[in-house]
């Protein structure tokens, strides 16, 4: 059976693009989206120039993309910023290849959020999904219900999870 059709497009939402949208969620500076990499990687060679060049649209000069080690860092930290670092575990190494089921779970742990809130947050964003189809986004790769994360399913939630976040302030 072939998943539903927000579920199955690609599953490569562009890195600078989940960045930008979420340092415009979170109203972040570029020293504090620096500060973020650093927290989860205290020697990542990362600048405000840099940041800087990863916001700017891919066909504006100076446009630098967004790796994938770059945006597990600027995740982990986020998550690290916002539910503490635990300093008795090691430190885990960044995934290698940051897909848009990866950073749906860490958006969720960072926000700690609820399956309620997750359906929330899509339903806000006009963009309702059923209860199975969510925790199939959330399963092991090698699972025989998981799902990709589509690149429309996840610019819906950060669309929803950003009107959520900037309403309560």
């Amino acid at each position: 059976m072939a998943p539903p059709p927000h579920l199955s497009y690609r599953n490569d939402m562009i890195n600078n693009d989940v960045l930008r949208s979420i340092r415009y969620m979170l109203d972040l500076s570029d020293g504090k989206v620096v500060e973020l990499i650093q927290l989860a990687d205290a020697n990542a060679a990362i600048s405000k120039e840099d940041v800087q060049a990863f916001l700017k649209k891919d066909d504006e000069p100076g446009y630098l993309e967004c790796s994938n080690k770059v945006l597990a860092l600027f995740l982990d930290g986020l998550v690290f910023q916002r539910r503490g670092k635990d300093e008795s575990r090691p430190p885990r190494p960044p995934e290698k290849r940051v897909t848009n089921n990866v950073v749906l779970k860490k958006l969720r742990v960072a926000f700690e959020l609820k399956d309620v809130d997750m359906h929330e947050i899509l339903e806000a964003a006009d963009f309702p999904a059923t209860k199975p189809e969510l925790s199939a986004l959330f399963r092991q790769p090698d699972h025989k219900n998981f799902r990709l994360c589509g690149d429309q399913l996840l610019r819906n939630f950060l669309k929803g999870l950003t009107m959520r976040v900037r309403d309560s302030r």
